[in-house]
């Protein structure tokens, strides 16, 4: 491919709604206050709180302030990773993923302990109730979640506090067996009845809910009890939808996405912005459909676990070589979802995985092809498009140009240098 054959780009913003909250110190601290959390935290208590693996905008803010609040009650707090398979399934790999969200003993004031190890608090038709044995020896169990759409399904409760408490919590085993059930009843059944059953039987007390705008700041900070959660986050979640990121434009030939991970969503792409969905078997683009997709590289906080890689339909050879197949690999069974993992065509160079994608499009003229360029699927507001976009987004009161349409810079290599 000459760069004649590819489409001029030009820089367009985004105008999302975008609530946030100023201090996210002073909203947790807020938020614990009107709980209160002195109802459930009493002097000398043992409190275990539950962090994740996602990359949430100010979590270990969060989470050191609840620490904070929980020793000003009088308790002896401990963090625990909430994260089910994630960090390769391993205490360190855990520890790990938690240190690279400044979430450390040093960090929190509190000590850090991880631990695939689980108890079996009960059973519960189909289920055993698995959890963190750290966990589970506590006198209280707070959790701290990102509340937003999950990647997988839609129902009533989805990605949050629920979640958390059903499979985080759970480590690989409890993860595992929810993945297992949902081939049976379905992802948004299972992770009822599994949630429900942790929360009879476990000592959860209360979470703190965060929901993040379309920029990925904090957008709000609520703390909800234990025997409110499946209530309130459903409303809550249906906030956060509202709020997702989403492409500027409804259908492109091509979507270049520079980077991908974990850390970035559950998927390494998010199906809700991408529009692609996996039965875990076979990929299917969704409506408003985005023909091809192609990914530049693994983001380095995904410590080399590339699931959701078979989302995309070409990748660089660099993000194949950051691949750390066996992390992959436990991820993608524990979920049921080896479509993810299956690895795309991958090129020494943009250049060359470029005219790959084009050559599939068949279109007849590749320079006038809509193609849509952005960071990763958290980071939607700067976009680069190409000229077919040009009086569609002149026509739009959401989107600000910011400029002219210019050819895309490849170095000698071949490969496209920075834009974002």
């Amino acid at each position: 491919m000459k760069n004649g054959r590819l489409p001029k780009f030009f820089r367009l913003k985004q105008i999302f709604n975008a609530p946030s909250v100023a201090d996210a110190q002073e909203a947790a601290r807020a938020a614990l206050a009107e709980l209160p959390a002195a109802s459930f935290v009493r002097p000398g208590m043992k409190v275990a709180v539950g962090a994740g693996s996602r990359g949430i905008t100010n979590y270990d803010l969060i989470v050191r302030t609840v620490c904070e609040e929980l020793k000003r009650l009088g308790a002896s707090v401990f963090v625990v990773p909430a994260m089910g398979s994630h960090g390769g399934a391993t205490s360190s790999g855990q520890l790990e993923v938690l240190a690279h969200y400044g979430i450390t003993a040093k960090a929190m004031g509190v000590p850090v302990k991880s631990s695939m190890a689980t108890v079996e608090l009960a059973r519960v038709g189909q289920f055993i109730l698995y959890q963190d044995r750290h966990a589970a020896g506590a006198d209280a169990i707070v959790l701290v979640n990102r509340i937003k759409p999950h990647t997988d399904f839609h129902g009533p409760v989805e990605s949050g506090l629920m979640k958390m408490a059903a499979i985080g919590l759970g480590k690989q085993r409890g993860a595992h067996q929810f993945h297992q059930a949902t081939a049976r009843v379905g992802y948004a059944q299972a992770l009822l009845e599994l949630a429900r059953g942790v929360l009879k039987h476990s000592r959860i007390v209360f979470g703190v809910g965060i929901i993040e705008n379309p920029l990925h700041q904090t957008a709000r900070i609520v703390a909800v009890p234990a025997g409110s959660f499946e209530q309130q986050e459903s409303v809550l979640l249906e906030e956060a939808r509202l709020l997702m990121p989403r492409l500027p434009f409804a259908e492109a030939d091509l979507l270049m996405v520079d980077e991908m991970g974990k850390n970035l969503s559950g998927s390494g792409l998010d199906p809700n912005v991408i529009r692609r969905e996996t039965d875990g078997s076979f990929v299917r683009p969704g409506p408003g459909a985005v023909r091809r997709i192609y990914v530049r590289s693994l983001h380095p906080h995904s410590y080399g676990n590339a699931a959701g890689i078979g989302l995309a339909d070409f990748i660089h050879e660099r993000l194949f070589r950051a691949m750390d197949a066996p992390a992959t690999w436990v991820n993608v069974i524990t979920s049921l979802m080896p479509a993810n993992a299956r690895v795309p065509m991958h090129f020494p160079t943009d250049r060359a995985a470029l005219n790959a994608a084009l050559e599939t499009t068949g279109l007849l003229e590749p320079d006038k092809a809509r193609i849509l360029w952005i960071k990763n699927t958290l980071s939607c507001e700067s976009a680069l498009a190409s000229e077919a976009y040009w009086e569609e987004a002149h026509a739009r009161s959401d989107l600000v140009i910011q400029s002219a349409p210019v050819r895309a810079a490849f170095n000698r290599r071949g490969d496209l240098l920075p834009v974002f």
